[in-house]
């Protein structure tokens, strides 16, 4: 019942730009968030918002380049890609719960979706 559904990651150059969405079902979250994951690392956070919208938060990685945004008519979670580098390369995942005003651990996180790959080249 509950489902997190990640889409519109793909290949894109070096300094282009993506969005990616994530669409929730099942319930409502308060909280949604992006962490990424990239080859032989450890899975970090990106970026979070709050239900409202008004409250947001990026890691230092991405901050200006990236932009969280949603649309709760929708149940749905967008990021903004732009000004991509090559160590932006992940699999990100979307993460939602309900116990906080900004999801930004790992631990905080109820559900989780698939993923979807976003590859920069060069």
């Amino acid at each position: 019942q509950v489902q997190l559904v990640e889409s519109g990651g793909g290949l894109v150059q070096a300094g282009g730009s993506l969005r990616i969405s994530c669409a929730a079902s099942g319930r409502t979250f308060y909280a949604i968030s992006w962490f990424r994951q990239a080859p032989g690392k450890e899975r970090e956070f990106v970026s979070a918002i709050s239900w409202s919208g008004r409250s947001t938060q990026y890691s230092g990685a991405v901050k200006g380049r990236f932009t969280i945004s949603r649309d709760n008519a929708k149940n749905t979670v967008y990021l903004q890609m732009n000004s991509l580098k090559p160590e932006d390369t992940a699999v990100y995942y979307c993460a939602a719960g309900g116990g906080s005003l900004l999801l930004t651990r790992q631990y905080e996180a109820d559900y989780w979706g698939q993923g979807t790959q976003v590859t920069v080249s060069s």
